[in-house]
């Protein structure tokens, strides 16, 4: 695999390189930011400057993260584009899209969305997309938002946590979804049932027990079953967002098989924890949908076996220590959000390879399909044509999370103190080493491009 001239302005060298191909001794040239020739690792290179990886790492294409709350503006004391985005870089992730909600104003018209940009120009470390927003009486919206750029549109169908984003029921999700059909648009759905969710009883106290049934596993399962059977209705994409529940995984695959355009994901944490190791008052490990039991967690890493979960996202979703209510450790009172920009790579890395899974697999579910997914047609990739976006991963070295090395903006995490595996050496944007004490170089991203 080669382009053009055989001079490059960097090249980077590895016994172990993650390709389309599979994993493989390798060279990648680069040249003005993109990678123009992927060859064996043997043969002669010509380059102003080479880059030898050390033989305990792995070359892997930048991570992309297409499900981040960086709050700014608005709520940037929860997160900004700084912030976020440092923690991306650290943790090889080089790629993130910028959900609408959580900032004030959220993301539903172009004139939010310009002010979201102004925000984040100038600030990021890392190349950032953004998502629009659909809700109640926004529909004539969407399209200006989808001609600016977006990548699609986030709705709810059960409350958000913040008011200035209100839920769609059934029909105002069925106006949404036809109106980004006929964009060819992607929406993505927060799928949890509100009659189940009010049928449950209320989140309060301390027990994280009487937490997981405040949010049962029927909630996911009824408003998949709503957003399954208005895309067979109405066409289109429909993205099920952090998938919880695995008891949806049939309805899912069936679904696909009956050819509707329907994708998933999971994060890290209902992947990595279990319910029944989480102590009462614990309030780090709240998030909605919930973490669910062990035998739910690993149904989960079956659907991503199988091919019916399709990528890993963080949902990096941050507030002040304050809102977790770690004091007093009420499930009902704190804030439903985890951070883990930083962490997503050898959390998910340390589960898959305890369960046979190698590098080729944890770099499809982070990086090619989540670029996949959103049209970001030069990420996602080792190739030509792609841009140089790097992760060099030393996937033996084991660690452990102390919050004080977060980038994030507040170090509040569940991972505190948990045994890791892989550590994020460097990271590489267009060509060039990220650099957190230098002038960051992120770009803004328009749905296809830059």
């Amino acid at each position: 695999m080669t382009g053009g001239s055989r001079t490059f302005d960097l090249v980077i060298r590895a016994q172990r390189v993650v390709t389309a191909g599979g994993e493989a001794a390798r060279w990648v040239g680069v040249r003005d930011g993109v990678i123009v020739a992927v060859e064996p690792y043997e043969s002669a290179v010509d380059a102003d400057r080479v880059v030898e990886l050390a033989d305990d790492e792995v070359l892997l294409p930048g991570l992309v993260d297409t499900h981040v709350h960086v709050n700014e503006p608005g709520r940037t004391e929860w997160e900004g584009f700084a912030t976020a985005t440092r923690a991306a870089a650290a943790g090889g992730i080089t790629t993130i899209v910028d959900m609408p909600l959580n900032s004030i104003p959220p993301t539903v018209d172009v004139a939010a969305l310009e002010v979201k940009r102004s925000a984040a120009r100038d600030a990021c470390f890392v190349d950032v997309g953004f998502w629009g927003g659909a809700v109640p009486g926004n529909a004539a919206e969407l399209r200006g938002l989808h001609d600016a750029g977006v990548f699609g549109f986030k709705c709810f169908l059960s409350p958000s946590g913040v008011d200035e984003f209100p839920p769609l029921d059934a029909d105002q999700l069925g106006v949404a979804l036809r109106e980004a059909a006929s964009l060819d648009a992607l929406t993505v759905v927060h799928a949890e049932d509100p009659g189940v969710l009010d049928g449950a009883s209320a989140a309060h106290g301390r027990s994280y027990r009487d937490f997981l049934a405040s949010r049962p596993r029927g909630a996911e399962i009824v408003a998949i079953a709503t957003v399954v059977d208005l895309a067979r209705d109405i066409g289109g994409r429909v993205h099920v967002l952090h998938l919880s529940s695995s008891d949806a995984l049939p309805l899912i695959a069936a679904a696909r098989r009956d050819g509707l355009r329907l994708s998933v994901e999971t994060c890290p944490h209902y992947l990595t924890f279990a319910a029944e190791e989480i102590g009462d008052g614990a309030t780090a490990y709240k998030c909605c949908p919930p973490i669910r039991e062990a035998d739910n967690r690993e149904r989960l890493w079956q659907g991503l076996a199988d091919g019916v979960v399709d990528l890993v996202v963080s949902d990096h979703s941050p507030s002040p220590p304050a809102l977790k209510d770690l004091d007093a450790g009420d499930f009902g009172a704190a804030w439903g959000g985890i951070s883990s920009l930083q962490l997503g790579l050898p959390v998910v890395w340390t589960g898959a390879r305890q369960r046979g899974f190698g590098m080729v697999d944890v770099a499809g579910w982070m990086s090619t399909r989540p670029a996949q997914q959103v049209g970001l047609l030069r990420k996602g990739r080792i190739e030509p044509g792609y841009d140089a976006d790097l992760c060099v991963f030393a996937p033996d070295q084991k660690w452990t999370v102390e919050p004080g090395l977060l980038q994030h903006r507040h170090a509040v995490t569940p991972y505190a103190g948990r045994l890791m595996e892989g550590v994020v050496r460097t990271t590489w944007l267009h060509g060039r080493r990220v650099d957190l004490d230098k002038q960051p170089r992120g770009r803004l991203l328009v749905r296809g491009g830059a």
